[in-house]
């Protein structure tokens, strides 16, 4: 009688499951992308608390703040955060459709992995648009 351990088809397969040998797939992205955004909205945080201390503040830390936050860099910042707030939304809208059993077969997890992705981006743009005309 043969071991388990020493079938063939055993010693090939590794101990776990890793990245190596999972397809990429666009709702691993996101999800990853959701964890990233959910860490980025804490420095973002962080940042605006500095931001509104220094404005609480007056005299040169608000002018500080005020140049930093104003430049392309702070502005670049800011866009970030307004994408992360919205990718990050749209990831928890999606996990909890998933939470109620819904959309849980492979088209439905798809159509919301796009729709977190695209609506993210979209919702970003089209408040920077509106934010634009607005003056």
């Amino acid at each position: 009688m043969a071991n388990a351990g020493t079938d063939e088809s055993a010693a090939k397969r590794p101990l776990s499951p890793h990245l190596t040998i999972f397809k990429r797939w666009l709702t691993m992205a996101m999800s990853i992308a959701h964890r990233i955004t959910g860490a980025g909205l804490y420095v973002g945080m962080a940042l605006m608390a500095l931001f509104l201390l220094g404005a609480g503040m007056g005299g040169w830390l608000h002018a500080l703040t005020g140049w930093l936050g104003s430049g392309f860099i702070g502005g670049l910042i800011v866009f970030l955060i307004t994408w992360a707030i919205f990718h990050h939304l749209l990831g928890g809208i999606r996990h909890a459709f998933w939470d109620r059993g819904l959309y849980m077969d492979k088209d439905g997890r798809e159509l919301l992995a796009q729709a977190s992705l695209y609506g993210g981006a979209g919702l970003t743009v089209l408040l920077w648009i509106i934010k634009s005309l607005a003056g």
